[in-house]
């Protein structure tokens, strides 16, 4: 699909974005303190598969071999359900994307669960933020990098790091399209925003260093330093006057 999305794959786009977002109502009540990540894999795949009649995107995807992602503490991303147990305390992020009809929404969110420290909190909110402020940015006829831009500039004034090996993505009938959507600022990186253009912005912030590493498993991608790790996405759609966030939840006001 190209850069430049018609009015009929807008309109597919908007619809497969907000079932997206309706995994969240389910996993709001499910996120809790004894849980097992693979639990919340299977209630997730169950309810994408049985109730919303779509697919599960990452289940398969390059050999990733769960339907959801499931990142907690010091994993960056691309967490694998597992029999991990939820406790007092954790940080876990929750990425979900589906296919439906041809079309992908891809969305993620943080839980935190029972009583968390002050500035595991304080990464959390943060992130979310980081994530907002890009999202009010961003509009037609500026730089690509202007993503980028406002995420490095408010997460070092908040003494934070942003990971640089994994970006926001153009989305469509392909899960990942062009342009590669960057969370730190390159100057050169300034394709010019279009209405029309439907991508991601999912900020990767550290408590600790900016440094990761890969586990054994290929997919697992856990910080150097064993700092926490935090991230927010959203799937957002570039407008006349700004932008409409796809996968926007009932529980959010980003303007």
């Amino acid at each position: 699909m190209g850069l430049i999305k018609t009015n009929e794959e807008i309109a597919k786009m908007r619809e497969v974005n907000q079932l997206t977002s309706t995994i969240f109502r389910i996993l709001d009540q499910e996120v809790r303190q004894g849980v097992t990540t693979g639990d919340l894999d299977k209630i997730v795949h169950d309810y994408i598969v049985y109730e919303l009649k779509a697919r599960p995107a990452p289940l398969n995807y390059r050999g990733f071999p769960k339907s959801i992602c499931t990142s907690l503490n010091h994993v960056v991303c691309h967490g694998i359900p597992d029999h991990t147990v939820l406790k007092d305390g954790d940080i876990i992020n929750i990425d979900v994307s589906i296919e439906k009809d041809g079309f992908y929404g891809d969305t993620s969110k943080m839980y935190s669960i029972g009583k968390v420290k002050p500035f595991a909190q304080r990464l959390v909110d943060l992130t979310q933020e980081a994530l907002y402020q890009a999202i009010r940015a961003v509009k037609p006829g500026l730089p690509l990098n202007i993503v980028g831009k406002t995420i490095q500039e408010f997460a070092h004034k908040n003494n934070l790091s942003i990971v640089r090996e994994f970006c926001g993505h153009g989305i469509g009938t392909d899960f990942h399209e062009q342009p590669q959507v960057l969370h730190y600022y390159v100057p050169e990186d300034n394709l010019i925003l279009k209405p029309g253009m439907i991508f991601t912005i999912e900020p990767m912030i550290n408590l600790g260093a900016r440094h990761i590493k890969i586990l054994s498993d290929g997919w697992t991608a856990v910080t150097k330093d064993r700092s926490l790790s935090a991230q927010w996405e959203h799937t957002i759609l570039i407008t006349d006057n700004g932008c409409e966030v796809l996968t926007l939840r009932n529980d959010e006001k980003i303007f």
